[in-house]
């Protein structure tokens, strides 16, 4: 099987689940995010590109069974700032993979879409799959078109995938520079003795689902039933606990991990973020899944891996 952005931080612990599994794990990746320090040991490494029409050859010509498909463009900021990089990786390069799959007869795509935007601000919570689609990023946006031509590709050319919406997923390899990885930065300034930063008043909620659980939520969609029905909901799962952890709760639980305390620093609420957004996990625990870690478990390992990896605080 072929995970694209395997390199990345969620990607590689899904190429790891998968050799654990005993599968034969290919990794394409660009390492424009990602690092080749977290393929994990067993998977073939290929650098390229997923828009590059090499990419296509290559999942040809590989013509793996099942394709998992983490690359992307995930910073809703560069989305804004750069929209036509965002659908160049996002929509142009899923279908340069499609088409790749296509030609070689690819069973599966298990296929990451966003429950953190392609519901936009939702009336509902926790948040169904049911839910309107009101994304308000180019992000959003290119998520959701990647939904739709899967569709389109089931009904024209009998390809089955799932797509996955993930919440806020973190844990171990998470970048801390990216838009999402709070935990990695709150980790990373506790280390340091730094204030950790806050915008808003911090009682913004969020769904910390984590990212060993999330792997195993891409075991199951690669092998799981899938239902005969229409419209892009019905092979659709959100992937997250369920539970609603605000910004404040979240650095309280990490502050208590790493045994220090080391105060906050408010700033201003970023425009245009979303004061709430938790999912509904109820059709994939249907399926058999369930998160098996909690939040302070998550954030402890999280932490421990972290400072493991980390030079010596200095002083």
């Amino acid at each position: 099987m072929l995970v694209t952005g395997g390199a990345g931080f969620v990607g590689s612990h899904v190429a790891e689940a998968h050799l654990e599994l005993g599968d034969r794990v290919w990794v394409l990746d660009d390492l424009s995010s990602g690092s080749v320090v977290n393929v994990p040991p067993g998977a073939e490494f290929v650098e390229m590109d997923v828009a590059d029409p090499e990419a296509r050859r290559f999942v040809r010509d590989g013509g793996f069974h099942l394709i998992n498909h983490h690359a992307a463009q995930i910073d809703v900021r560069v989305s804004v700032a750069d929209p036509i990089t965002d659908a160049r990786v996002n929509i142009a390069g899923l279908i340069n993979v499609l088409e790749g799959a296509r030609e070689a007869g690819t069973a599966r795509i298990v296929f990451v879409s966003s429950g953190g935007v392609v519901y936009g601000e939702p009336g509902e919570f926790p948040t169904p799959e049911t839910a309107p689609k009101r994304p308000v990023s180019p992000y959003g946006v290119s998520k959701l078109a990647g939904e739709h031509y899967l569709g389109y590709y089931r009904q024209v050319h009998g390809m089955q995938y799932v797509a996955l919406r993930y919440s806020n997923v973190y844990g171990p390899r998470q970048d801390p520079s990216g838009e999402a990885g709070v935990v990695a930065i709150f980790s990373n300034r506790l280390l340091r003795s730094e204030p950790l930063v806050i915008y808003g008043d911090g009682e913004q909620l969020r769904d910390y689902v984590y990212v060993k659980d999330v792997a195993r939520a891409n075991v199951l969609a690669a092998a799981m039933p899938l239902e005969d029905a229409p419209g892009i909901d019905a092979r659709a799962y959100n992937v997250g606990t369920g539970d609603p952890t605000s910004v404040n709760t979240l650095a309280e639980v990490l502050e208590d991990v790493a045994g220090v305390r080391v105060g906050r620093v408010h700033r201003d609420a970023r425009p245009g973020e979303s004061r709430r957004s938790h999912l509904s996990t109820a059709r994939l625990r249907a399926r058999g899944w369930s998160p098996g870690f909690t939040l302070r478990e998550g954030l402890r390992r999280t932490f421990e891996h972290i400072a493991s990896t980390r030079p010596a605080v200095v002083a």
